[in-house]
């Protein structure tokens, strides 16, 4: 198979455990940001498809994956996992014709899948309810965690399986049941997720997917027997989201932007505060949500550290993201692409100097490539927009500051919270500023860190809830409190018994 996909496909829905077209007939096209040209059609789903897949998953929710034992289903989640590991070339592959991203970050996000799924498969058969001591001896009371329903989830272009898997992970090993609907700009690899499923003896309809655009979404969102939502994306729709679920009565993890900053103090390993700095903001190309986009450098080491990151930035190699020798692919969309260049001017217009990049670039054998230079930007001050809004693209904006007071207010100034990262041998300022921040990760002389087993989401209005960690899984479940009378005695009826 050629990895660069140069032949259209076609993808259909994945309801029920088989391939289904849309009920319309209707379809959507995908493109390839390192050719510009057409990568395949994808179903276009309306209310109607999302009620098939809705109603699938109820079925599978209240028959055989109700039925099974937790431990069983904890098998299946972690053969799951490993199926996914075996397919992790192909899934990379995928992704990266999808959205651009270097295949050597697609395939890791795929590999490292399966310790998602053994962790949360491993958690499967330990959830456990507890006995309450009452002051009332002959009343035994007890509680039951158990499965919420159909899950929705509803994720972003940048890491499609990583996303998937973060919230398919916790809500399965709940016993819950799933419909996903991915960014139509990646929707690929989930459905391949989800044959996968079927294939390791998961049963059918506990992993539905449909394809589509925002309609899709809101149809899902919507629908009344979805008990609960996950989303990954901007913050505007999950401001939306979590609107709409809470006149339903229903819970919302979401995971939204960011705007994270990264700090360098005058002690720092400038070496590693480098690569720290360089790699949060373009080693994705910018396209994640934890991208430190915002870098503050005391101003002792401004110069030195700045010469360094300009040097550095010029020197990425922009190319074909299959090419291990390619450092950054393209950005994934040509909108992205045209957001990054006016985002960028904006931010000169406002004030901003150049200092690196800041336009397309034309790679050869891709000329129709949406390839956007790694960008460095300083004398920004806090009104500019590039200081307060996510660009989602290789824009890095630098700030000078002399003292930590200053610096942690310029940091936590921001509507976002997500992550930060801490630069510093001194270990008391580090833990010190980790406390400070307003983020819902601090990485001290680290970044972009993340595991199955430790908890991630975001401050303010980057996002609600957590995903990873046992934490995640206590949010696919819900307490269900049981009394049992045992005494023979009868009890006045009107008078409560405590």
């Amino acid at each position: 198979m050629s990895m660069h996909f140069d032949a259209p496909r076609t993808y259909k829905n994945f309801i029920a455990g088989k391939e289904q077209p849309s009920l319309s007939g209707k379809t959507f096209n995908s493109t390839n940001p390192t050719t510009g040209s057409s990568w395949g059609d994808f179903a276009l789903s309306a209310a109607d498809d999302v009620d098939l897949a809705v109603k699938s998953a109820h079925q599978a929710f209240r028959g055989p994956w109700g039925a099974m034992s937790p431990t069983q289903r904890g098998k299946l989640i972690t053969a799951w996992g490993e199926k996914i590991a075996q397919n992790a070339r192909l899934i990379g592959s995928i992704e990266s014709t999808q959205n651009g991203k270097l295949l050597a970050e697609m395939q890791l996000q795929a590999t490292i899948s399966e310790d998602w799924l053994r962790y949360f498969g491993g958690l499967a058969d330990k959830i456990e309810g507890s006995v309450i001591p009452l002051a009332r001896q002959s009343v035994f009371n007890y509680t039951l965690r158990e499965p919420i329903g159909v899950i929705a989830v509803i994720t972003a272009w940048n890491s499609p399986t990583f996303l998937n898997i973060m919230a398919a992970a916790p809500a399965l090993a709940a016993g819950n049941t799933i419909v996903l609907k991915p960014s139509e700009v990646t929707s690929a690899s989930a459905i391949e997720l989800a044959k996968l499923a079927v294939e390791v003896g998961i049963p059918e309809g506990v992993i539905n997917v449909v394809t589509g655009l925002r309609d899709t979404g809101e149809a899902l969102v919507d629908h009344p027997r979805v008990a609960k939502i996950s989303f990954v994306g901007s913050v505007p729709a999950g401001r939306e989201i979590g609107a709409r679920a809470g006149r339903r009565l229903i819970t919302s993890t979401l995971e939204l932007g960011g705007k994270s900053p990264n700090i360098v103090f005058e002690d720092a390993d400038l070496d590693l505060a480098e690569v720290g700095v360089l790699a949060g903001i373009f080693a994705a190309a910018g396209q994640t949500c934890v991208a430190g986009s915002r870098a503050y450098i005391h101003e002792s080491v401004y110069d030195k550290l700045v010469d360094r990151l300009i040097i550095r930035a010029n020197q990425i190699k922009l190319g074909d993201p299959l090419l291990a020798d390619s450092q950054m692919g393209p950005v994934a969309t040509k909108a992205q692409l045209e957001k990054d260049e006016s985002m960028v001017a904006r931010a000169i217009e406002s004030g901003a100097e150049l200092l690196a990049g800041g336009e397309r670039r034309k790679v050869a054998d891709f000329p129709n490539g949406f390839f956007f230079a790694p960008t460095i930007l300083h004398k920004a001050d806090s009104n500019n927009p590039i200081i307060a809004n996510e660009v989602f693209g290789p824009v890095l904006a630098i700030t000078p500051f002399k003292k930590d007071e200053e610096v942690l207010e310029l940091a936590n100034d921001s509507e976002f919270g997500l992550a930060a990262g801490v630069w510093t041998r001194d270990i008391r300022r580090g833990h010190l500023m980790a406390r400070a921040l307003q983020a819902g990760t601090v990485w001290i002389n680290c970044y972009r860190a993340l595991a199955f087993n430790s908890p991630f989401g975001g401050y303010k209005s980057s996002g609600t809830g957590r995903n990873n960690g046992i934490e995640s899984i206590n949010q696919y479940l819900q307490t269900k409190s049981v009394w049992c009378e045992l005494g023979t005695v009868a009890q006045d009826p009107f008078i409560l018994k405590a």
